[in-house]
Order: structure tokens, then sequence, then C-alpha cells
């Protein structure tokens, strides 16, 4: 007994943050981006930032940033500030194929989650080469013990997705701001 308590005692232990599953979240999302924006059974249409979903599995920054740029919502109808499907990054897009995602070391206090896979492939003209994948990066956090999506990083020119959100949100304040002042 006391030999198996030695072993115990010299085994490297789990940290919560060790044995936390970062990709669970990733998963989520990228199902939703697998089945696109088809309707629920409810008739609603899927959404990566539904309130219940941004509670769960976004940060509290991440949150604060959505819910600043949702006040000024891309279609009259509100909802939600893109006007594109940001996981996608476009408005229309192929069945998604050949997913992957692979967790990265930690690294200043985030753990990155890199997600590639075929959105293009439809469009792909006949005998052509294959599309090149598409990747994304989701900036993983623990928070309140709980496993959430701090960011989502795009390597192209639109890179941080919260970084977009601030913008958004500060742009159309700076707008609504101007018309306020022209009514005057």
């Amino acid at each position: 007994m006391a030999a198996v308590s030695a072993m115990m005692l010299m085994q490297p232990a789990l940290s919560p943050a060790r044995a936390a599953d970062m990709t669970a979240p990733v998963r989520e999302i990228m199902t939703e981006a697998e089945r696109g924006w088809s309707e629920t059974p409810s008739g609603e249409p899927r959404d990566y930032f539904d309130a219940e979903r941004l509670k769960r599995i976004y940060s509290a920054d991440f949150n604060r940033a959505y819910a600043a740029a949702a006040k000024f919502p891309a279609y009259e109808d509100g909802g939600s500030p893109f006007d594109y499907d940001v996981i996608v990054s476009g408005q229309d897009s192929c069945t998604l194929k050949d997913i992957h995602i692979e967790e990265k070391p930690a690294a200043g206090g985030a753990t990155p989650v890199e997600v590639s896979f075929d959105n293009k492939h439809c469009l792909a003209e006949e005998g052509a080469p294959p599309p090149d994948q598409s990747h994304l990066t989701f900036r993983m956090i623990e928070e309140s013990g709980r496993v959430v999506i701090d960011d989502i990083i795009r390597p192209d020119a639109a890179g941080s997705l919260k970084g977009e959100l601030d913008e958004m949100a500060k742009l159309a304040a700076d707008e609504a701001g101007k018309d306020g002042k022209d009514g005057n």
C-alpha cells in the first residue's frame, strides 16, 4: 500500500486546466457550421451566438464585445451585428468537409485550438487543384470553472473576431453620435 501511495505522489498531478476539454466548445461551433443556417425544429435559424450559447461557451469579455456590437444589428429586423457567417468567412459556402480540430499547447494564459476545413470544394472547377483549406484559431480560456471561447482568429484580413466586434460597436456609436449632432 505504501508503494502505491509513493507511486501516486510521483505521478504529475493533472491540473484542472489540463483535465478540461478545450476542444468541446469549438466542436459545438463547428457542428453548427456543418449544419449551416438551416432551421431548427422550432423554425428559428441556427446561430453561433444565441443568448444561451453566449452565456455558456463564450468568455465574459467576448460577451461584452458582442453585446456592444449587437446594439447595432446588421439588418433592420435586429439580431446579429454580422451580415456574413463568421466561421466560414462568407455569405455562401459549400457544405463543410475535412474538418480537423487540434488543441495546441497553452501560451499566454490561453489555449489555441486550430481548425481547418474545406468550404470551397463545390466552387472548384472540374479538373482544378483542390481548394486551400480554411483555417481558424479559437482562443480558449478557463473562466469561472468553464472552458470558454475568448476569441476567434481568422488568418485573413478580418483577424480577431472580438476586435471586429469592438470596431463595429465603435463605428456604429460614432455614426449614431454624428446623426444625433446633425439633428440639432
